[in-house]
C-alpha cells in the first residue's frame, strides 16, 4: 500500500493531531507536518514521534510565534512559499497534518484549503463532538468539496454523540469513519487499540490505493 492521506480538522484542538498520530500508526506511514507554528510546547512532529514508532519528515517552516502560520512567518520576515510545501516523495504511506481549520492563512494569498486543493490528495476530516461541531463540520465540508477536494469522510474525537454523528453525516453526504474516544492515560498501546476498534482503516486505506 502507498499513497497519501491528508488529516485536517474543523477547528483548532478537535484532536487532530492524536488522530493523526493513529493513523500513522496503523498504516505504518511516514508522518509530515509541513509548517509549525508555536516552538515553546511539544510540537505536533514531536508528539507523534513520541507515541508512534516512524519516520518523521522534518516541518518544511519552523516558526516560534503560536499563531496562524501567515502572522508567525511574517513576524520572522519569512513568507510561506507553497512551492517549498509540494507532497515529499517517501517510501508507503505519508500522513500529512494541516494546521488548524481549513481557513487557516499560509500567507496572504493562500489558505491551507488551497493547498489542499492543489495536492488532490484523499482527505480525513477531524471534528469534535462537542457543542458546535454539526455548523463548523458541514461548512468545513462544504468548502472542500467547493474546492473540489477528493474527502475520504469524517473521524470524530470526544464523547459519543450519536444524533450529532448521524445528522452530520446525513447533511453533509459523508461517510463516517468512526469516533476515537477520550484515551486516559494517552500511551502508545491505548492509542494503537482504540484506533484498531473505533476508526474504519479499511475505508482508509482503499482510498490510499
Amino acid at each position: 500500500m502507498s499513497g497519501v492521506l491528508v488529516v485536517t480538522g474543523t477547528d483548532t484542538e478537535v484532536g487532530k493531531t492524536v488522530i493523526a498520530a493513529a493513523l500513522t500508526q496503523a498504516l505504518s506511514a511516514t508522518y509530515w507536518k509541513p509548517v509549525q507554528s508555536g516552538m515553546e510546547e511539544e510540537t505536533d512532529s514531536a508528539f507523534v514521534a513520541r507515541m508512534v514508532r516512524c519516520h518523521v519528515l522534518p516541518e518544511a517552516y519552523r516558526l516560534q510565534l503560536p499563531a496562524s502560520p501567515h502572522l508567525s512567518a511574517e513576524a520572522e520576515g519569512v513568507e510561506i512559499d507553497l512551492e517549498q510545501l509540494a507532497l515529499p516523495q517517501v517510501y508507503g504511506p505519508l500522513v500529512v497534518e494541516g494546521a488548524g481549520g481549513l481557513m487557516v492563512p499560509l500567507n496572504r494569498k493562500s489558505l491551507y484549503i488551497d493547498l489542499f486543493a492543489q495536492w488532490q490528495a484523499p482527505l480525513v476530516l477531524c471534528a469534535s463532538t462537542r457543542l458546535g461541531t454539526i455548523n463548523h463540520t458541514l461548512l468545513s465540508l462544504e468548502a472542500l468539496r467547493a474546492r473540489g477536494c477528493p474527502v475520504v469522510g469524517v473521524i470524530f474525537n470526544g464523547d459519543a454523540e450519536p444524533e450529532v454523528e448521524e445528522t452530520i453525516c446525513q447533511f453533509g453526504d459523508v461517510a463516517h469513519l468512526g469516533r476515537l474516544p477520550v484515551i486516559d492515560p494517552l500511551t502508545p498501546d491505548g492509542l494503537r487499540s482504540a484506533c484498531a476498534a473505533h476508526i474504519d482503516l479499511d475505508a482508509i486505506r482503499k482510498a490510499l490505493i
